[in-house]
């Protein structure tokens, strides 16, 4: 299994409205940036991604899984671009600041802060232990 983190604005797509959809889940579309439609093209399914809220809140908030690998972005008319399906899987106790990721010095190597306006990025087993466990899970 393979971890990523997704960013999505909670004005545009919040942790609530991805909860809402259930078990069968939304596509992640609107991706525009071609190294994320790399990362979503080596996800697969079971694969997990935490959910992180950015320019309001700047936290992950949240786990989801990948239900559908990717296929093409419906929203995009020049053809270029993939999406996949993601479904909520669980809630972070406490959910985990950009604040908190910049202090501890084990993420210091981390994509969210070397590559921070990426929207699709991979995480490797030990940042998603740690952040996990930063997050009471």
């Amino acid at each position: 299994m393979a971890y990523w983190l997704v960013k999505s604005e909670p004005s545009v797509w919040s942790w609530d409205q991805q909860v809402a959809k259930g078990a069968k889940g939304e596509a992640w579309t609107g991706v525009r940036n071609h190294s994320a439609k790399l990362h979503m093209m080596a996800m697969k399914k079971g694969d997990r991604a935490f959910f992180y809220h950015s320019n309001e809140g700047k936290e992950i908030v949240g786990i989801a899984e990948i239900i559908r690998e990717a296929y093409p972005d419906p929203t995009d008319e020049s053809g270029k671009f993939v999406c996949v399906d993601l479904k909520a899987d669980k809630k972070l106790k406490t959910p985990v600041t950009l604040a908190a990721v910049k202090e501890e010095k084990k993420l210091a190597e981390m994509a969210l802060l070397k590559y921070s306006r990426l929207s699709v990025q991979p995480v490797t087993a030990d940042e998603w232990k740690l952040v996990c466990k930063m997050g009471g899970l």
